[in-house]
C-alpha cells in the first residue's frame, strides 16, 4: 500500500465508531478476510489463555491502559535527556520523575494548583465518542510513541517485560494492557492502535514513520481449542507511514479530530462495555477512575465527545480521588479528618488514611468499597464497606460514611505478589491478607475519632426514640420463662447498653494542631525500673501526646516521619495511630522474647523542619502468657473510674435490645421500603445491638385493617416483639455459626441477612401467630 493510503486507513479507523464499520473499511482494502495478512500475538496461538484473564472489570481494564499511557510519558521525558530508563542515573521512583520532570512534590498531585495539572493534563487525555449506550474510547498520550518495527515487542506483546527494570514507571508485566478485549466490540472486541516515536528523544530509534495496526480476537472454530488473539501485519510488518502530524486530537465539542498529534499514542476501543458508566464522562465515569486510581502520576483530561450532551464545558482534568478529597474536604468530611498512621506486617511499612465522611457525602467518592489498596496510585483491590460491619471493628453506624486508603507502595516485590493477583484488582485470599486485615480491625476499633462519631450518629439515631422499656421488659420476661430454648439464648449474654446513660468522662475542647509538631511526649513515662507489663502472646500499646496535625504523617506535602528501636535496632512490627493530639503505637513483641526480658524502645519523630528529632523510651516487661478468651482473671477488666467527666464511665446495662420504631416519613433515612421489617446495627464494642423496626410494614398494616376485632396496638406489639426474638436468635445463631466454621461468610452479613429473612417472613409473622396460638390437636 501506499503512504497516503496508509494514512487515509489509519484516520478511517480513527474516525470509526462501531465494530461494523471497522470491518467495512478494513475489507474495503483487503485486509479483513485473509487471515495470511494477520498474525498471533506473541505468535502463540493460545495467547487467549494470558490476554483474556485479566481484570474482571472494564472499569480496572481500562485503568490498565490509562497508567500505560502515564508510564509513557515518564520515559519521554528520561529518555529526552539521554538517559536509559532503567539505568542508575534514571529517577529511582515514581515521586522523583514527578518531582524532576514535571515538578510535582512528594508524589501528590495535590502539591500543585489546579491550573498547573491542567497544563500536565494536556499529555494524557481520554475521548469517549460514538453512541450514548455504545460509546468507544480513546485513550491518546503524548508520550514516547513506539516506531512500527517495535509493536510487536511493545503494544503487542503479552509476555516481554519492558519496563520490569524501570523504577518510575507503574505498569512492568507488559499483560495488563490486554484486559479491555473482553470488554470490546461485541464479536471481535477490536482494537486500534497508531503511534510515532517522539523526534526529540535521543536514544534508541531514530525512525519517524507512525505505526497503525488492529487487533482483533478469532473466536474459536472448527479444531480450536479457544479464541486466538491476532494483530494486523501485511507481510509480517506492520503498516507504516510518514505525516508530519495527524488530526486525531478532540477540539471545540462536538469536534473529535481536529487538533494535530504530531507523536505518541492513540488506541481506540470500540463499543467498549463500561455498564453503568456511560453517561457524561464527567459524572459517574470520573468518579469511577478517581478511585480506582487515588494517588495518579500526572492528570489526565476526560473529553465528552458524544453528541447530544448540553452545558458550557465538555472535558474535566482528572488528578484521583486523593486531590478530590483534599480539595472538598470542608464540605464533605467530618471534623478533624483525615486521620493518618501506619501498618506495619512482617518488617514492611503501609501508610493509612481514614477518611469519615459527613452524612451522606461518601457516595459521590466511593459505591461498595470500603477499604481501598494503592500500589504507586492504583487500586490493586478492596475490601467491601461490610468490613466495618464486622464485630471485631464495630463501626456498623459509620459503614456508610467511612473510606480507608492503604498505600502499599513500599511493600517489596516478593509482598506485592503475595497480596495482590497478577491481574492487580483483586486481594489474594491467604496469610498475609488476614494479618492486615487483623491489624485494620485493632486500628479501626480503638480510633477515638471513629468511637466518638459512631456515638454521636447513634445518638442522633435513636435519642428521643426509644420507648419505655418496661413493656417490652415484660413481655420478653414472660416469653422466655415460658420457654426453655430463650431462657438458654438469654443466658448467653445478648444485653445491649442503654447508649444515654454515660457519667464521668471529662470533655476536650477542641483540638488546635500544627502542621510541624513542637512536642511529641509519652503520655506516660515507663523508665526501667518500673517497667510496663506485657504478657508474651499480647500486643501492646503506648501512647504519645502531641501538638500535631491528624495527617502529619501521610500527608501530601512534608509529611513526618517516625521510628521505632528496640535496644537500639530498629524494628517495624507496630502500627501508629494519631488522633487530635494523641498518638497510638500498637506494638508486636520480637519472636525472640522470653517471659522476664525487660526490652526498652525508643521512637524518634522527625521532619524536614528539625535538625533533631524528637525522642522518647520506655521500656517493658515480658510476663506470662495469657489466656486471651478469659483475660487475667477469667473477667474481662473494668475500665478504670479514676478520672471525673463523662469519658471514662461504664455505661449501664439493660437486658433487653434497644428496640427502635422507624415510620414511614423516616424510610429514607433507614433504607427501608415498605416491605422493610427489622435492620439491626452493631453498636460497637460491647454496647450489643439497636433493633430499627418498621412499624409501617406494609403487611403488618394489612392484619391491622382487616382484622377489626384485634387491638392495633396489639398487632403492633406482636410485630415488633416478634422481630426483636427473630433477630435476636439470629444473633445467636450466627456467633455459634462463626465458632463451629471459625469464621464469618464475610460476603454476606449477618445485618443483611437479617434484613432480607426479617422481610421475607413478615407477610407470615402475624397469621402465623394468631393461627397457632388457636391450633389444637384433634382426638
Amino acid at each position: 500500500m501506499k503512504n497516503e493510503d496508509i494514512k487515509t486507513l489509519a484516520l478511517s479507523l480513527a474516525k470509526a465508531e462501531t465494530e461494523t464499520d471497522v470491518v467495512r473499511i478494513l475489507e474495503q482494502h483487503s485486509l479483513w478476510s485473509d487471515e495470511s495478512l494477520w498474525k498471533n500475538l506473541d505468535n502463540n496461538d493460545g495467547n487467549w489463555s494470558v490476554g483474556g484473564n485479566q481484570q474482571s472489570g472494564a472499569d480496572a481494564a481500562l485503568v490498565e491502559k490509562i497508567i500505560n499511557s502515564v508510564d509513557a510519558v515518564l520515559i519521554r521525558e528520561c529518555l529526552r535527556e539521554g538517559i536509559v530508563p532503567d539505568s542508575a542515573e534514571a529517577p529511582k521512583n515514581i515521586a522523583e520523575a514527578q518531582k524532576k520532570y514535571f515538578g510535582v512534590h512528594d508524589g501528590k498531585l495535590s502539591s500543585v494548583d489546579a491550573k498547573f495539572r491542567a497544563r500536565l493534563a494536556e499529555n494524557i487525555c481520554l475521548v469517549a465518542t460514538g453512541e450514548k449506550s455504545k460509546p468507544s474510547y480513546s485513550i491518546i498520550d503524548l508520550g514516547e510513541g513506539q516506531s512500527p518495527d517495535r509493536f510487536p515487542t511493545t503494544f503487542l506483546s503479552l509476555t516481554k517485560s519492558n519496563k520490569a527494570r524501570v523504577q518510575f514507571v507503574q505498569g512492568k508485566f507488559g499483560m495488563g494492557g490486554t484486559g479491555i478485549f473482553r470488554f470490546g466490540s461485541p464479536n471481535h472486541n477490536l482494537q486500534l492502535i497508531i503511534s510515532r516515536r517522539d523526534p526529540k528523544i535521543k536514544i534508541g530509534t531514530t525512525d519517524a514513520h507512525w505505526g497503525v495496526t488492529v487487533i482483533k480476537r478469532v473466536p474459536p472454530t472448527g479444531s480450536m481449542r479457544s479464541s486466538v488473539l491476532r494483530y494486523l501485519a501485511p507481510n509480517d510488518k506492520i503498516l507504516a507511514f510518514t505525516a508530519e502530524s495527524l488530526p486525531l486530537l478532540p477540539g471545540e465539542y462536538p469536534a473529535m479530530y481536529e487538533s494535530p498529534l504530531e507523536h505518541g499514542t492513540f488506541i481506540k476501543i470500540y463499543e467498549y462495555d463500561l455498564t453503568g458508566l456511560k453517561t457524561n464522562v464527567k459524572f459517574d465515569l470520573y468518579y469511577r477512575l478517581s478511585l480506582l486510581m487515588p494517588n495518579i502520576a500526572l492528570p489526565i483530561t476526560l473529553y465528552e465527545r458524544r453528541k447530544g450532551y448540553k452545558g458550557q464545558s465538555h472535558h474535566i482534568v482528572l488528578s484521583g480521588l486523593s486531590v478530590r478529597l483534599d480539595e472538598d474536604k470542608r464540605d464533605n468530611l467530618e471534623e478533624n479528618f483525615p486521620s493518618s498512621g501506619e501498618l506495619n506486617v512482617q518488617g514492611q511499612k503501609m501508610d493509612f488514611l481514614i477518611y469519615a465522611f459527613q452524612k451522606g457525602q461518601r457516595e459521590k467518592y466511593a459505591k461498595s468499597e470500603g477499604v481501598i489498596f494503592t500500589v504507586n496510585g492504583q487500586v490493586h483491590g478492596s475490601l467491601t464497606k461490610s468490613f466495618f460491619e464486622r464485630k471485631a471493628v464495630g463501626m456498623s453506624y459509620l459503614s456508610d460514611s467511612i473510606l480507608v486508603l492503604v498505600d502499599c507502595t513500599k511493600l517489596d516485590r516478593g509482598m506485592q505478589e503475595k497480596l495482590f493477583m497478577n491481574s492487580r484488582d483483586r486481594l489474594v485470599e491467604g496469610p498475609l491478607k488476614s494479618e492486615i486485615e487483623n491489624q485494620l480491625e485493632d486500628v479501626l476499633k480503638n480510633h477515638p475519632g471513629l468511637k466518638a462519631l459512631r456515638e454521636k450518629r447513634r445518638r442522633e439515631d435513636i435519642e428521643n426514640k426509644l420507648q419505655d422499656s418496661k413493656p417490652l421488659a415484660d413481655v420478653l420476661e414472660n416469653i422466655i420463662k415460658k420457654s426453655p430454648s430463650l431462657s438458654s439464648l438469654f443466658m448467653q449474654g445478648v444485653r445491649i447498653k442503654n447508649p444515654f446513660n454515660l457519667t464521668g468522662v471529662t470533655e476536650h475542647g477542641e483540638f488546635q494542631g500544627k502542621t510541624f509538631p513542637t512536642y511529641f511526649t509519652l503520655a506516660k513515662e515507663y523508665p526501667k525500673e518500673k517497667a510496663k507489663n506485657c504478657p508474651l502472646n499480647r500486643k501492646f500499646r503506648m501512647q504519645y501526646e502531641t501538638d500535631a496535625n491528624n495527617d502529619y504523617f501521610n500527608r501530601d506535602k512534608e509529611p513526618g516521619e517516625l521510628s521505632l528501636k528496640i535496644n537500639g535496632v530498629p524494628i517495624e512490627d507496630y502500627t501508629l495511630n494519631l488522633w487530635n493530639g494523641l498518638a497510638t503505637l500498637t506494638i508486636s513483641l520480637p519472636s525472640n522474647a522470653n517471659v522476664g526480658d525487660v526490652l526498652c524502645f525508643q521512637t524518634e519523630v522527625i521532619d524536614h523542619t528539625r535538625a533533631e528529632a524528637i525522642s522518647s523510651e520506655f521500656c517493658i516487661q515480658i510476663t506470662a502468657q495469657e489466656d486471651k478468651s478469659k483475660g487475667v482473671n477469667g473477667n474481662r477488666k473494668k475500665p478504670s473510674h479514676k478520672d471525673s467527666g463523662n469519658d471514662r464511665q461504664k455505661p449501664s446495662y439493660l437486658d433487653i435490645p434497644n428496640a427502635i420504631e422507624v415510620r414511614k416519613e423516616e424510610w429514607e433515612k433507614h433504607g427501608f421500603d415498605e416491605k422493610s421489617a427489622l435492620k439491626v446495627i452493631d453498636a460497637g464494642e460491647d454496647a450489643g445491638y439497636d433493633f430499627f423496626i418498621n412499624m409501617d410494614n406494609v403487611y403488618m398494616q394489612m392484619e391491622v385493617k382487616e382484622n377489626s376485632k384485634i387491638d392495633p396496638r396489639l398487632l403492633e406489639a406482636r410485630f415488633k416483639y416478634g422481630m426483636v426474638l427473630l433477630g435476636i436468635s439470629l444473633l445467636d445463631f450466627e456467633e455459634r455459626r462463626k465458632k463451629e466454621k471459625g469464621g464469618a461468610d464475610d460476603n454476606i452479613s449477618i445485618y443483611d441477612r437479617i434484613e432480607s429473612f426479617s422481610k421475607a417472613v413478615s407477610p407470615t409473622l402475624l397469621p402465623m401467630i394468631a393461627a397457632l396460638g388457636t391450633l389444637e390437636i384433634e382426638t
